[in-house]
């Protein structure tokens, strides 16, 4: 079955991946020893929270086109999908190296990639007069991300 996305869909399973990268940092800092290490990731974890505020506002503020479902789904299974697919495809729990920060960079900029790449292809299952235009801003609050840890990452290269 071909099921279209609306930009509400997509932005509430945005909500949902920075919920999840909220937890990977989190984690990630409560592995480490450094205290300055520690810092990071925890500033890390907060901007994965203010994303997701972004990510709400944002989606508050839709037009009803926007938000409107493209099936009949009493049982809201389409919702339950997406979760899964937020749960599953990025920041979902998996074999983190926290054996130093370099590592924990890495893993942090392959989540914010695959993010991408997921929102790329998700964009493509939301038709224009469903909010596809406002897919960017997703894409470009994770990019901006990348930027972040990468130069974090060239930092602590390095040292």
């Amino acid at each position: 079955m071909i099921y279209d996305f609306s930009a509400d869909d997509v932005f509430e399973m945005a909500e949902q991946i920075e919920k999840n990268g909220y937890k990977f940092y989190k984690s990630a800092a409560e592995n480490v020893t450094d205290e300055e290490a520690k810092n990071l990731l925890l500033q890390f974890a907060d901007m994965e929270k203010e994303h997701e505020k972004i990510f709400s506002e944002l989606r508050q503020s839709l037009f009803s086109e926007e938000k409107q479902q493209t099936v009949f789904d009493p049982q809201a299974e389409a919702t339950l999908y997406l979760k899964a697919l937020a749960d599953t495809r990025v920041f979902f729990d998996k074999k983190i190296d926290f054996s130093s920060l370099k590592n924990i960079l890495k893993d942090a900029i392959q989540a914010e990639k695959d993010s991408i790449v997921f929102y790329l292809g998700i964009k493509e299952a939301v038709p224009k007069n469903l909010g596809q235009k406002r897919l960017d801003k997703i894409i470009k609050e994770e990019m901006s991300h990348i930027r972040l840890l990468s130069n974090k990452l060239v930092q602590v290269q390095k040292l």
